[in-house]
């Protein structure tokens, strides 16, 4: 069950960040200059983490 909640909101939070960082990228101007590659890059960093998340969960709930 904490595996599943773990996962679902490493997923929820990698997905806030894609659709944060895509308003700002569509929104031009200033927001864009400073806030679009920045947002873009803790996207990657958030989605390795989730992915370790994932994997975590899948080898501790097959019971190696």
């Amino acid at each position: 069950m904490i595996g599943k909640v773990a996962v679902a909101i490493a997923v929820l939070v990698v997905a806030c960040i894609l659709v944060a960082g895509l308003y700002t990228l569509f929104k031009g101007g200033d927001v864009s200059r400073s806030w679009s590659n920045r947002l873009m890059r803790l996207r990657v960093l958030a989605q390795f983490i989730a992915i370790i998340v994932i994997m975590t969960v899948l080898y501790f709930t097959r019971g190696h």
